[in-house]
């Protein structure tokens, strides 16, 4: 009998008679060998300290049963993890009285670990057992799809968050190109995962990573091995791109990599939802820069071509930012022009418009903030935090359904320039000083509607 074997065998003796025990009550009920109870005396003997052999068979049969709870089952679950899995009050006091004591760092030490809860002893033993990694990264998706209604468990979702922080972490993160030659299992997965713009079929995905003008990178973590976390897609061009038909359009004639003196990042997924707040994206795209400036010499410019996904709410939402009423006017211009069926398709309404749109974007960009000081953006926070540059806003670039419905058609060009990334980095992270561009800033002072009207 080999090694392996032994300890299969091993672990499913230890499951059965951890089954055996567990079952009494209601077989379909909470406390039933299936239902949530159980699970929580599953976890409680899973603290227990016993053998190594004894407890990969207890986490195994814990995410095992766990994959058959249903949404309600789940939910008590993690009620129960989130009450009664915390610290351990009365080691906590007699650490906290130690310390108060005698203030060592011997002390202070053990003071944190008995503040530690239990819930995240439970979580780093079940990712021992085999696919331990990805089943608890399942189990957070769940839990933030619980949350908007049951703010009880943002403790454990915290928990997740600190644990994952650590175990997903830089150090571990594996970057790898993704070409034509790239197991299918992950093709396939690029294809679900891509959040921007949506991958029609297989040929679709061949013309955004096999041609020489094309790049695809993702970032994969070792337990993890057939899942992308994050990845980006470049387009390599002779100049900035400023919209995204050309980029994506099957029938375009390629450009030889070493003609291209530009890398246009154009779409950046996340793709493990359980992952949410875990920052790769960052990394990802200055590794991405420091490779093509090494594998690519000619390529000088490193810009985004990314979307403005709060754009269009923000044009439509109530004036209550502080906008003055002279933008509110231009608010209420543009949007009946832009309902208007095909009017982002009509030369003539694109260039009575646009004037007015770029202000208002160049407002939305740099002028209006969130309630923390922020811009209103979520993809501005994540180019600005990283250190780009604010350096074009493009109309209309993005003429698809989701583009309008999303951005109003409005795409902006982030700029990475290795010198200033990390000056511009410091300046947004401290002091919330936004690096943009001359041609951004200068459409504040486009005229308005209501001042032409005046002029006129």
């Amino acid at each position: 009998m080999t090694g392996s074997s032994f300890l299969a065998d091993l672990l499913e003796t230890v499951s059965d008679r951890g089954r055996a025990l567990l079952r009494r009550g209601d077989p379909n009920g909470p406390s039933g060998p299936g239902g949530p109870d159980a699970l929580i005396d599953l976890c409680e003997a899973l603290l227990s300290g016993r053998g190594e052999a004894t407890g990969l068979a207890i986490a195994r049969d814990i995410l095992e049963r766990y994959a058959e709870l249903d949404q309600a089952e789940r939910l008590s679950l993690f009620q129960a993890l989130a009450t009664r899995f915390g610290a351990d009050t009365e080691r906590f006091q007699e650490a906290l009285a130690a310390w108060q004591s005698d203030p060592s760092d011997d002390r202070a030490a053990a003071l944190h670990f008995a503040s530690e809860p239990r819930r995240q002893e439970v979580f780093r033993r079940l990712n021992r057992a085999p696919g331990g990694m990805e089943a608890l990264v399942g189990m957070r998706e769940d839990i933030l799809g619980l949350l908007g209604d049951h703010r009880e468990l943002e403790s454990t979702d915290r928990d997740f968050h600190h644990l994952f922080s650590s175990w997903f972490n830089r150090g571990f993160l594996v970057l790898r190109r993704i070409d034509w030659s790239t197991p299918a299992i992950i093709l396939d997965k690029l294809i679900r995962y891509e959040a921007v713009h949506e991958i029609h079929d297989w040929d679709d995905l061949r013309s955004r990573t096999d041609p020489p003008d094309r790049r695809c990178y993702a970032f994969f973590h070792p337990a993890l091995a057939n899942e992308p976390l994050i990845f980006v897609e470049v387009a390599l061009t002779r100049d900035v791109s400023h919209a995204i038909g050309p980029i994506l359009a099957g029938d375009r004639t390629p450009l030889r990599a070493a003609e291209a003196t530009t890398a246009v990042f154009y779409s950046i997924s996340n793709c493990q939802h359980g992952l949410q707040g875990v920052s790769f994206g960052n990394f990802l795209i200055k590794q991405v820069v420091d490779d093509l400036a090494r594998d690519l010499p000619e390529i000088e410019t490193f810009v985004t071509l990314s979307p403005a996904p709060g754009f269009a709410a923000w044009l439509r939402s109530p004036a209550d930012d502080g906008t003055e009423g002279l933008l509110d006017a231009d608010r209420r211009s543009l949007l009946e022009r832009l309902d208007e069926p095909g009017s982002l398709r009509d030369p003539a309404t694109v260039e009575a418009l646009q004037p007015r749109l770029l202000r208002l974007a160049a407002y939305y960009f740099l002028i209006a903030k969130n309630a923390r000081g922020e811009p209103l953006d979520p993809v501005a926070r994540f180019h600005l935090g990283n250190g780009a540059r604010l350096d074009r806003l493009n109309w209309p670039a993005d003429t698809s359904e989701k583009g309008i419905a999303q951005g109003a058609g409005l795409m902006v060009n982030y700029r990475y320039e290795q010198k200033h990334v990390e000056r511009n980095h410091e300046a947004y992270a401290n002091h919330g000083e936004i690096a943009a561009a001359v041609a951004v800033s200068r459409h504040l002072k486009v005229p308005s509607a209501s001042e032409e009207r005046v002029k006129a």
